[in-house]
């Protein structure tokens, strides 16, 4: 690209000195309709519990995320992504809870569209919330695998649908998933549920937070090498090429958005995704990113609502079409 222009002819100031004029000629916006609401329920009596690692995230009640529900239509929020803090009395080496009708997910997504019909739902499906030893598949003789674990997401997606969520959103980074649950939802007649697939999703230190917030604890047996690692199924972190074919394998299959997680690291991933395929893309700004942000502030090292923003907007220059965070309801009130 050519930039043509020349001090003292050429003043790139001029276009900074007034407030309206910045925003005259901003590339690039953040708006309420950028964000998604990533909310932690639990199936307790308590209307709130509130996560240590996570300052102002708190586990809430199905009726908490009702009244949540009706907050961010309120504030125009556009989706909530809720994630199951599941009782480890409920939970085995099957994660067969995640295949209760009955159980916290479907419950709360019933609860979250009664009390606001008009804010869409995304759940998760993956087993880690629901296994006794946190994997997101099946564990057979130390080694998760891989097509027995993408039958019972499957199963979970079709489940989850039937209670009303709109997106499912696949994080297990099982290879096959995307197309076994497509076919899953069509056969029965649930062509119109989108999926919004974790296309890349990388084995990071960021999530220890979320483990605390969902519960979901130490790890076991993840490889024979390792036996409390997700790295066998989660993408590595010295891999770029590797995101674009993955998510390839995710469009093929019918995947209708695409997600980058973690999110501030991987800015590049996300912008490498969004100008290969065009599809809707989305960041997650995921715990650790929060938790930082959150102690820095705390600490008075950073401005927490400037940064907070600041991150939000870095996805949106990065490509992202939108950004699951827990700052959405803040961040919401600060833009609205």
């Amino acid at each position: 690209m050519n930039y043509a222009g020349k001090y003292p002819a050429a003043r790139p100031r001029r276009l900074r000195q007034s407030e309206w004029v910045r925003r005259l000629v901003r590339e690039h916006c953040l708006g309420v309709d950028d964000l998604i609401w990533a909310m932690i329920v639990h199936d307790g009596p308590e209307p709130a519990i509130p996560v240590t690692a996570m300052p102002g995230v708190a586990r809430l009640s199905v009726a908490g995320a009702a009244e949540a529900a009706k907050r961010a239509a309120k504030l125009g929020i556009p989706a909530i992504a809720v994630f199951p803090h599941i009782d480890a009395v409920k939970k085995d080496a099957e994660g067969r809870e995640a295949l209760n009708p009955g159980g916290l997910v479907c419950t709360a997504v019933r609860a979250m569209k009664d009390a606001a019909p008009e804010v869409g739902i995304m759940v998760d499906v993956a087993l880690d919330p629901f296994t006794d030893h946190g994997h997101d598949g099946l564990l057979r003789d130390g080694r998760i695998v891989n097509d027995e674990t993408v039958k019972v997401l499957a199963e979970q997606a079709l489940i989850q649908v039937k209670a009303g969520a709109d997106i499912v959103a696949p994080s297990d980074m099982m290879d096959g998933r995307v197309g076994a649950i497509r076919a899953a939802l069509d056969g029965e007649g649930c062509q119109d549920a989108l999926i919004m697939s974790y296309a890349a999703k990388y084995a990071s230190g960021f999530y220890g937070p979320y483990r605390e917030a969902i519960g979901s604890g130490k790890l076991g047996g993840g490889s024979v090498a390792n036996p409390g690692d997700k790295r066998t199924y989660q993408m590595d972190p010295g891999n770029s090429d590797e995101a674009l074919r993955e998510v390839s394998m995710d469009v093929a299959e019918g995947a209708d958005m695409l997600l980058v997680k973690p999110g501030l690291p991987y800015l590049d991933i996300v912008r490498r995704v969004k100008d290969a395929f065009a599809l809707p893309t989305f960041a997650f700004q995921v715990s650790g990113e929060y938790a930082m942000i959150k102690a820095a502030a705390a600490n008075g090292w950073i401005e927490e609502e400037r940064v907070m923003l600041e991150t939000l907007l870095a996805f949106k220059r990065a490509g992202a079409d939108g950004i699951v965070t827990y700052f959405a309801p803040v961040a919401a009130e600060t833009l609205v």
